[in-house]
Parts: structure tokens; C-alpha cells; sequence
């Protein structure tokens, strides 16, 4: 389904941008028409309420008495200041007023990366807080979810006498004064990855109790401050001088209706996902891991000297292995990450996801927008929703979104009697043991009443136990979670298991019921083929890899979340960067006086803490690094992975610019900076909204200085411009491989720079006649010298035709010229739609239940609904809301796709919510179905008339003489052309929608003509 971009408020604040989406049913009080008291939730719930002012690491000034606090360049936030507390105190006064004049009691509130406060609001208290002055936004509360060998310490190059490690001064300093936040399901203090000596009072022994507050100075000269807590299972002794900060944030969780059940109310890790992102990132060197009696030897964080600070914003469920019973309440994230960048964390791990991203301005993008304002780093996970494209969450460019891959780990072989044998991943056949055995496919032995197709997913219950018994049954992936499946098969008498994919996806070490090994589908056909077609089928499984064939490494996890992003533009390659992230070893989690325990985890939530971890170790060597610098480092310096057969796979959309290599990243050579103005003019070109006061936008978003380069769409030649800063005297030549298709130069193509300098550099990009339209061409930029090798990832988008989104035309003048740069040469065929007439729906002359469609300010019961339907065949749905009162008064608009008529709960929902009162949506190849449309009157000075108009311009439907000169038009790549449209015959009153599609391509030029 097509969507319309949100149009949002010229404002002060990047959380004017902020999205949100209505989580509950409207109630119907007939097909034709509805009135409700507010279009976002007519029955209240959890929402999260924006306020106008800067956060504290935004504000510039203004307030009488309190200086600016937002970090000078170089400068870190220091939230312990009394000036920051008095804005930090400025900031929950104005909250408190706004709530107590609304009857609301906040949940919580957030001052430092976010200004605003979390509630359940009742409808009426939506409405009134949406239409109160110095409230710019009323969203409800979301939903998220944690995304969840050799060491990964080990493959990245940290251990060993040559390691980096050894390099930074041992594992004793590899981190050291550095402070690793993070926000997850919590931690298990009693871990020995997170054992530290009990905290003391003096000064001179850091860190120190100072009353309840645990301080630490840290090694860019600022300190870390945390209070103490105390909760279920969970005391202040819990705190070390490693572990030295811990909280929880559960009212969101409480309030969305968790019952903590099976969770500890207090920083306690529930989870054992908390545990192990945490101990991955920063846990102590040297600890002895073991997993059901199996001995694994000695594990490591990658940062193993720094300090961690917990904060506990996710909730798990009675079910474990449902995700479903699990929660992350975007209030209680926002809540955390203000309290991490507030007591002074260097890093934030956020391994926590909520789908494939559509924004660059999700509400925890914007925190942590001033996170790294404030000069805080973070590391957040792609997601685990590949290998399809567009499927990774985190768009921003302001943090590092991270892919897994694989390293080398534990392993074991089917061995087929033919001599075939196939490795997968195995820690329950125990090392250099092998077990024999009769064979069978689970699918040929259901049980009684069970489908085959059921039995051969190894469901609970499935399997014929007289056929199963003593035998080691072959198993599909699917459906239920992998260890379920080895219970089945052992319930059933089964002595083994071979655990097959059926689509390409990841190898996972878990501790089976009975000896397993689980491989990949490319072995599928050849085992279930012998095991069904074998008069005797015998399967022999072995515990270690006996194929004499070194499995590739690193390759990208087939789960790890791809690119491109679909957000604001494309125009940021995303992931950033790969990390271990398959079969990872860490500490996990436990009840207080119980055993500690580890566990083996596989998820882009593995390989996010990695990089968090080498984050920390860049900052222990280089403590006054920005965010921007360290990722730079980390992104040019990173190495091709590989494809299943050991080639280099380049695809930025699934490895970014490559695999990690910490024994390179601390001399990168070159640095592709940017800090907080940057971030403010590639915003405002993105969104094409002027955001920010005294910013002016970037002339293109490609052109922020990241080191990658995307461009979301090309047809005309297009220049990109990167600086580079020196971090060691040099002298470089440019390189472009891969972009298929496209000319690219760059210039200058090769430059000498000092240590400190800078140097621009111009990267064009032209179309030729051998470019393949409307597909991604992808490559790299390599910048090289004698000791230096910096390369940054490409990706471009070349288009049919550059065209524009709209053009418009007066009924009297029965033309327009259209003007275009085409990415192609020959005849290319305008495809029209239209014109069609736009119906009026309700205007000031045709009442609504007694509405005239003059509303006065707050009359939020006058809000109009109407249903509508969308046929099927449609081209483009437009909904346009028109006013008198286009400067005093604020109207919103908001159209849903419902179920049915008689039940309002929504599919999707889209809207434009700018401080206007004309409003418009628009909707490209919409689903045919029932559509709720909602006039909502957020603000007005008084009477105010009002006109609701709609379309369906359905595809290739002509009328109005509709017609476009030449057609097809003859172009030539890149120069460009032009066409007139024409129209006759129309009403001299009307209104009236087409649309123009270039050939057979996704661009498209609305016509509109009143």
C-alpha cells in the first residue's frame, strides 16, 4: 500500500515531528457518519505528551537566570551542574503545570534528552492537552520488543599477546574510565561478569558512595552520578564498583497492562537478555562459563575494564519463549535513555527494536538525537526480521544501527552412509563424540489425528512415538521455537535430531533435549531425499565439523534486518555496520542466592553490544571522541564479509560498510565528521520543513558528511560533497569500484593532508545508457595512502525520470508544461489517470448531525468522522481539508483503513498534523477497503468554515479531455525535457485529480487542476 508522508509543524523542536499512531477502536454510531471526541483514541490509554521547550541537551538559552546548557563543540552534557538541575527544575515545574491543569497525574517525566511526561489520559484529556498552549504533541504509548563458539572477543582481533587489548595497556585498562549504559531487560549482579568490590565513601578509592549516589569520575573529566535502588530480589549491596548503576522503569509496562508475574520489580534481570548484552559489551575478562554441565572455558566483554550502568526498561512474560509476553514501553525507554545520558553514561546499548523503521523521528530517535548532542554514543540493533529488503529498523543517522554476522563456532556433521556429510551448528553432541542411529522424516511418521505437515515441525504431540522411538528423526524449522522440537522428538523415544531449515537462516547452538544438529537448507533435499528413500536410512552425528571444509566467516545472519531504509528520503545507508552476533557466549540471568548462569544467543541484540563494547575501548584510549568519530573510525575500516562459499559479499543494505576490525579502527587515517547543526540541516532537507530556528537546510540530505554515501534517488547528474579530517599526516588517491552503471568521479582524485586538517571532496554521479532503472547500484568509495586504507560504502537509487511530485493548474488555462530529467534515452510513455473530480464531502453549507463546520477552539466533540470506501483499481485516494482560517487556527486530518464498516479497529492509519488548518493526504495504490476520515479541530480562534474534499482517481480512467503532449515523449539521459498537459471541458467550479506514471516506474506526478 502507498503512503503520503506526514506534514508536520514548522516549529523550535525536532519533537514536533514526532509520529503516532492510535491503538485503540473507534466506535461506530452508523455506516455513513461518525462523531467522536477525539481522532486518536476515543477511550483513553498510555500516552506520552510533548512539550515545546528544549530538552537539557538542547537548550541554547532564553530562560531567565539558567545559562544555556547544550554541550559546546568537543564538550560532553554535564546534567550534575546546578545550572542544569534549575533547567532540569524549569523544565518538571512547566510539566506539572500543564498536567495539573489537565487533572492528569504523570507516570513519569523527561527532561534531560526529551521534554514531556508519560500519563493514561482519558479521550477528553487527549483533546484538551492537544489544543493546550505549549504542548506540541499527544502520542500514544508503543510497544517494542528486546531483538534478540569461538568468543567474539577472539575473531575481532582483542585477545592474545598482539591483540588490541595488549595493545591498550592489558585488560585491566582495555575501557577504563568509561561507562557503559544499558537499556534492556535488566542485570544479574551476582554474575561474575559483573563482579566488582564493594562500594566504599572515600574520594580517593573511585568509585564512591556519596550518601546513596555512586560517583565516578570518569576519564574525560566529567562525572557519573546514580542513585542507588532497592526492589524484588534486589538490594543496595547489589552495586559494585563495576556494576555502578542499576534502575527500572516499569510504568509504562504497568500502565499497558503487564502483571510483572514472572519478572523481579527492581533492576533484577528477569530475561537473562539484559545479562548478556551487558556482559557482552563490558563484562570481566577471564570468567569461566558453563552451560548445563558443559565447560566452556574463560569469556570476556569487549571492554572488559569499563564501568556498566543497567537500566531495566523491558518486562518478560510467563512464556519465555513468547515474545508476545514480553515488553518494552516506549515511555519506559524514553525514561531510561533520559536517566543514562542524565547520570552521565559514555555509551548506550539499545538492543531493543520495533519494526521496520518509516521515520527518522520515532520518539526514541529523538531522544537519542540529544543523546548524542550530548555527546553520548549508541549502539542499536538492526532488527532480526531478514533477509527480505527494507526490513531494519533505527534510520538515524546520529547513532550506529548494527547487522550480525557469524563467527567461527561450536559445530557438528550429519554424515550420511554414502560418504556425504554436512556440517551445522551442535553443542549437545558432545566434542569429537558421534552417535548412529536409524533415521527417519518426521513428516512420514505423524501421530494419530496429525497432519504431516504438522509432524514434520516436530510440534509437541506430533510424532508417532512407535515410529519415533530409538531412531534420530529429521526435523523442520518453523512455527514453534527450536528446542520445543527436540523435546517433541525425545517425548517421543527419539535418540537424536537433525534440525533442517527450509529457508536461509541462521545455525543456532542450543542446548537440545536430545543430540542435535541443526543445518542449513542447502542440505535439506539431500538428507530428507536419503532418509525417505533409504530401505534402511542410518544418520550418523558427530561433534565437530568432519566435512574437511572451514565454514565461512563472517557472514551476514540470515535474520540480521536489511536495507534500504524506507524513511525520509533513503538517502542514509542503514545498517552502519556488522558484528558477531550469531552463537554468542554470555552471562545471563538468575534469582538472588541462585547459581549464575550463561547462556548462547543469537540476534542482531548480540551484535550490538559489540560494537557498544569497541565504543567504550575507542573512548578508554581517546576519552573526548564525539559519537561521530568513533563510528567514522569503526565504518571505514571495516572488511568485506562473505557469502556461504567464502566470497566477498558488498551489499551495504545487509553488512553496511563491512564487518567491525577493532585492530584498525584506532588509526583510520581520515574522519568523516558531524555534530549537532549537521544533524539540524539534514533533518530539515529530509523532512523539507524548516525545523529548527536559525538552521538552514542542507541542499541535499546525500550531502551529510557520513561515511557512506546514498542517494535515494538519481536521474540528473548529482553532486555529493564528504570532508574529511586527517588523523595522521598523509597523502591519498580515490577509487570507486561496484556502482554498476553509473559514471562516478571524484575530485580532487588525490590530495596530501596534515594531521588536523581537512579536505572536501566531490563525488558526482551521472546515469549512462547502460544503467538499470528503478534498482539500487551499490559499490564503494576507497580513499588510500601508505598506511591508511579508508572506504565508505555507496549506494544509489537511479529513477526512471525526476520528476515532480505535483503540479498544478488552473481550469481556464487548460494546460501546464511539466518539466522532468529523464534517467533514460528513447520514448518514454506518459501513463495518465484522471481527471477526476473531487467530491466535497462536508462543508459549512451541508451540515453533520448538527454541525455546520464552524467550530470554536477546544469544541473537540465537534470533530467530524466519515467512512468511506476505496474501490479496488485505484491510483491515487486524495483527502483535502480546507479553511477560512488558515492563520489563527489549527486543523488535523486522519484517515484509517478499517476493518469493516460495523468494526472500526484500524489496519493503518495516516495523517497531517502541521499547525495549519488546511490539511491533505495522500494515499498512492491504496488497498480497497473501508476508510474511516476524520476533521479533527485542534485548535481554533473562533467560528471557523471548513471543506472536506476526496478523490479516487482510478488507474488509466480518462475524462476532462485529459491528454499530455508529445506522448510518448522522445528523452535523452539526463538532459532535460519537457510535456504539456492539457485538460478541456471541466466545470469552471470543480476540482479535479490525475496523476502522470513515467513508463512502468514507481514515479509519479500529481496533477491537480481547480
Amino acid at each position: 500500500m502507498g503512503r503520503t508522508s506526514v506534514r508536520a509543524a514548522a516549529v523550535l523542536t525536532v519533537a514536533a515531528l514526532l509520529t503516532g499512531t492510535a491503538s485503540a477502536a473507534f466506535g461506530a454510531e452508523s455506516v455513513e457518519e461518525v462523531t467522536i471526541p477525539t481522532p486518536v483514541d476515543a477511550t483513553g490509554g498510555q500516552y506520552i505528551v510533548v512539550l515545546d521547550e528544549e530538552p537539557l541537551a538542547g537548550y541554547e538559552g532564553g530562560v531567565p537566570g539558567i545559562a544555556p546548557t547544550k554541550p559546546s563543540k568537543g564538550d560532553k552534557l554535564d546534567a550534575h551542574t546546578s545550572n542544569a538541575r534549575k533547567y532540569i527544575a524549569h523544565l518538571a515545574k512547566k510539566q506539572g503545570e500543564i498536567a495539573d491543569d489537565a487533572g492528569v497525574t504523570p507516570d513519569a517525566a523527561y527532561q534531560v534528552t526529551f521534554n514531556g511526561f508519560s500519563a493514561a489520559l482519558t479521550g477528553d484529556q487527549v483533546a484538551e492537552l492537544r489544543a493546550t498552549k505549549g504542548v506540541i504533541g499527544v502520542y500514544p504509548d508503543e510497544i517494542r520488543h528486546p531483538t534478540a563458539a569461538q568468543q567474539g572477543t577472539e575473531f575481532l582481533g582483542l585477545e592474545g599477546g598482539s591483540g588490541v587489548w595488549d595493545a591498550v595497556g592489558g585488560t585491566a585498562e582495555a575501557g577504563e574510565g568509561v561507562v557503559v549504559g544499558v537499556i534492556d531487560t535488566g542485570i544479574s549482579p551476582d554474575n561474575p561478569s559483573f563482579a566488582g568490590d564493594k562500594l566504599g565513601s572515600k574520594r580517593s578509592e573511585e568509585p564512591f558512595l556519596q550518601g546513596n549516589t555512586i560517583v565516578f569520575e570518569k576519564s574525560d573529566g566529567t562525572q557519573f552520578r546514580s542513585e542507588r535502588m532497592r526492589g524484588q530480589n534486589w538490594s543496595s549491596q547489589d552495586y559494585s564498583t563495576k556494576l555502578i548503576g542499576a534502575q527500572y522503569f516499569s510504568s509504562g509496562a504497568k500502565a499497558a497492562g503487564f502483571k510483572f508475574t514472572s519478572d523481579f520489580l527492581s533492576p533484577r534481570d528477569g530475561d537473562g537478555h539484559g545479562s548478556h548484552t551487558a556482559s557482552t559489551a563490558a563484562g570481566n575478562h577471564g570468567v569461566e562459563a558453563s552451560i548445563e554441565g558443559i565447560d566452556f572455558g574463560a569469556i570476556s566483554g569487549v571492554a572488559p575494564a569499563a564501568k556498566i550502568a543497567s537500566y531495566k526498561a523491558c518486562w518478560v512474560g510467563p512464556d519465555p519463549l513468547s515474545t508476545d509476553d514480553d515488553i518494552c514501553a516506549t515511555s519506559d525507554l524514553l525514561a531510561a535513555i533520559d536517566q543514562a545520558v542524565a547520570d552521565g553514561v559514555d555509551v548506550i546499548n539499545y538492543s531493543i527494536g520495533g519494526g521496520s523503521a518509516t521515520s527518522i523521528l520515532a520518539v526514541d530517535d529523538v531522544s537519542f538525537f540529544y543523546a548524542a548532542i550530548a555527546g553520548v554514543f549508541v549502539s542499536a540493533s538492526a532488527g532480526n526480521s531478514g533477509p527480505g529488503a527494507s526490513t531494519a529498523d533505527h534510520a538515524s543517522p546520529w547513532y550506529t544501527t548494527v547487522a550480525a554476522s557469524t563467527i567461527p563456532t561450536w559445530e557438528g556433521t550429519v554424515e550420511l552412509p554414502n560418504g556425504d556429510a554436512f556440517a551445522g551448528a551442535s553443542v549437545t553432541v558432545p566434542f569429537g563424540d558421534s552417535l548412529t542411529g536409524a533415521a527417519v522424516y518426521a513428516g512420514d511418521i505423524p501421530a494419530s489425528g496429525v497432519a504431516a505437515e504438522e509432524a514434520a515441525l516436530c510440534t509437541l504431540g506430533s510424532i508417532d512415538p512407535a515410529a519415533a522411538a530409538g531412531k534420530i528423526v529429521v526435523c523442520d524449522r518453523g512455527v514453534i521455537a527450536r528446542v520445543e522440537k527436540s523435546q517433541a522428538v525425545d517425548e517421543a523415544g527419539g535418540i537424536g535430531m537433525v534440525l533442517v531449515n527450509v529457508t536461509p537462516g541462521s545455525l543456532d547452538n542450543d542446548f537440545h533435549s536430545v543430540p542435535t544438529v541443526h543445518v542449513a537448507d542447502t542440505a535439506r533435499d539431500a538428507i530428507v531425499d536419503y532418509v525417505q528413500g533409504a530401505a534402511s536410512p542410518e544418520l550418523t552425528l558427530v561433534g565437530e565439523n568432519t566435512t574437511g571444509i572451514e565454514t565461512p566467516v563472517p557472514q551476514v545472519a540470515g535474520f540480521s534486518s536489511r536495507g534500504p531504509m524506507l524513511a525520509d528520503g533513503s538517502d542514509v545507508i542503514k545498517p552502519d555496520i556488522s558484528a558477531p552476533g550469531v552463537a554468542i557466549l554470555a552471562a545471563t540471568h538468575n534469582a538472588k542466592n541462585t547459581a549464575p548462569t550463561y547462556g548462547i544467543l543469537s540476534g542482531t541484540s548480540m551484535s550490538a553490544p559489540h560494537i557498544a563494547g569497541l565504543a567504550a575501548l575507542y573512548l578508554g584510549e581517546r576519552p573526548l571522541a564525539t559519537p561521530a568519530e568513533i563510528k567514522s573510525a569503526m565504518m571505514t575500516t571495516a572488511y568485506d564479509t562473505v557469502d556461504a562459499e567464502g566470497a566477498a559479499a558488498t551489499d551495504p543494505f545487509a553488512q553496511g560498510a563491512g564487518h567491525v576490525d577493532p585492530t584498525r579502527f584506532f588509526e583510520p587515517g581520515l574522519l568523516y565528521l558531524q555534530g549537532a547543526l549537521d544533524w539540524a540541516a539534514y533533518i530539515e532537507a529530509a523532512l523539507g520543513e524548516d525545523v529548527f530556528a536559525g538552521v538552514d537546510p542542507m541542499d541535499d540530505p546525500s550531502n551529510l558528511n557520513l561515511a557512506s554515501i546514498g542517494i535515494g534517488k538519481l536521474a540528473g547528474p548529482q553532486m555529493v560533497t564528504r570532508t574529511v579530517t586527517a588523523t595522521a599526516d598523509g597523502s591519498y588517491t580515490a577509487s570507486v569500484s561496484g556502482v554498476d552503471g553509473i559514471a562516478v568521479e571524484v575530485s580532487p582524485s588525490s590530495f596530501t593532508i596534515s594531521e588536523g586538517e581537512t579536505q572536501e571532496i566531490e563525488i558526482s554521479f551521472a546515469l549512462t545508457e547502460s544503467t538499470e532503472t528503478e534498482a539500487w547500484a551499490t559499490g564503494s568509495l576507497t580513499l588510500t595512502s601508505d598506511d591508511a586504507t579508508v572506504r565508505s560504502p555507496i549506494a544509489v537509487f537511479p529513477v526512471t525520470a525526476d520528476a515532480p511530485e505535483e503540479v498544478a493548474g488552473a481550469v481556464e488555462d487548460g494546460s501546464a508544461v511539466v518539466d522532468i530529467i529523464p534517467g533514460l534515452s528513447g520514448d518514454l510513455p506518459l501513463n495518465l489517470s484522471g481527471l477526476t473530480p473531487m467530491e466535497l464531502l462536508v462543508d459549512s453549507a451541508n451540515p453533520v448531525d448538527g454541525h455546520s463546520g464552524d467550530e470554536n477552539s477546544g469544541d473537540a466533540a465537534g470533530d467530524i468522522a466519515w467512512i468511506v470506501d476505496i474501490p479496488t483499481g485505484i491510483e491515487l485516494s486524495r483527502f483535502t481539508l480546507d479553511s477560512s482560517d488558515d492563520v489563527g487556527s489549527d486543523l488535523d486530518l486522519f484517515v484509517y483503513h478499517v476493518v469493516s464498516p460495523a468494526d472500526l479497529r484500524y489496519y493503518d492509519v495516516w495523517y497531517s498534523a502541521s499547525g495549519s488548518a488546511d490539511e491533505e493526504v495522500t494515499l498512492t495504490l491504496p488497498e480497497a477497503g473501508t476508510y474511516l476520515v476524520i476533521a479533527n479541530m485542534y485548535s481554533t480562534t473562533g467560528p471557523t468554515t471548513w471543506d472536506l474534499w476526496m478523490a479516487n482517481v482510478a488507474t488509466g480512467a480518462s475524462d476532462g479531455g485529459f491528454a499530455a503532449a508529445p506522448n510518448p515523449l522522445a528523452v535523452t539521459l539526463g538532459e532535460p525535457a519537457s510535456y504539456e498537459l492539457q485538460w478541456s471541458g471541466l466545470d469552471a467550479d470543480g476540482r479535479y485529480l490525475g496523476v502522470v506514471q513515467y513508463g512502468d516506474s514507481a514515479v509519479r506526478t500529481i496533477v491537480t487542476v481547480d
